[in-house]
């Protein structure tokens, strides 16, 4: 498992997520929404992109990694600077715009506005992703059946990668969470929410929501950054799971 890099200049990173989350917003989950009627991204080796569906009779998928547009269609992948969201459309052949679904998009849709990504901080991004979801995994496995996991799915609409696990009906379920970062947090993050009222802790901790989280400065000065987010998950799931006060 890579180390997590130093993160670097934090507004790079800031404009570095805006222009991923934007891409993701209005081109990777368009193109995957038309074919399939689904907007869920994944994590993949770099950055993020969709799984693959059938566009044009090909088999495609598109990935973001760092400042490249990678359209790879059945054995070929054609790799395209990213430049603007009209641009970047455009390379994967698809009309611009988030799906007109049940939600609004975050970002805004600006055809000519130039993105840009450094790709240094694009590097402390997909490193983060990649480590994130990779736990997130393990902790689906640690949990069984038995907690109903969600698809882990990278959402773009909020830009991070969750998965939801825990009994609904017992009040004992909750969304885990790998964020690159948002208004009200400048760093990345980790997190935990819980959907009903959860045992009095110390651990839910965050000012923006109602849950936890755990930012990239904390995870990387650990010797374990897998290890770390892997034992503040599971934390989260056991208050999830233990008797109310």
């Amino acid at each position: 498992m890579p180390e997590l890099p130093l993160l670097g200049d934090i507004e790079m990173l800031t404009r570095t997520r805006g222009a991923w989350h934007r891409l993701a917003e209005h081109v990777l989950a368009p193109a995957r929404y038309h074919e399939t009627g689904r907007i869920g991204l994944r994590v993949t080796a770099g950055g993020f992109g969709t799984p693959p569906h059938t566009h044009g009779g090909a088999t495609e998928a598109l990935h973001v990694v760092g400042a490249e547009l990678r359209v790879a269609r059945d054995d070929a992948t054609v790799a395209h600077t990213i430049t603007t969201i009209g641009a970047a459309a455009e390379a994967a052949g698809i009309e611009p715009g988030a799906p007109a679904i049940d939600y609004m998009p975050t970002t805004p849709l600006d055809l000519d506005a130039p993105l840009e990504i450094d790709t240094g901080a694009a590097h402390v991004l997909a490193t983060w992703f990649e480590l994130g979801w990779s736990v997130l995994e393990e902790l689906i496995r640690h949990a069984g059946d038995e907690a109903q996991p969600s698809m882990l799915t990278l959402w773009p609409e909020h830009f991070d990668a969750a998965v939801d696990l825990g009994n609904e009906a017992q009040g004992r379920r909750g969304t885990f969470g790998v964020s690159p970062g948002d208004d009200a947090h400048t760093e990345p993050y980790v997190y935990v929410t819980h959907w009903s009222d959860a045992a009095d802790d110390d651990y839910w901790n965050d000012a923006a929501f109602v849950g936890a989280s755990l930012p990239y400065s904390a995870v990387a000065a650990t010797t374990s950054p897998h290890g770390t987010m892997l034992d503040f998950f599971r934390a989260g799931l056991a208050l999830l799971n233990s008797p109310q006060a």
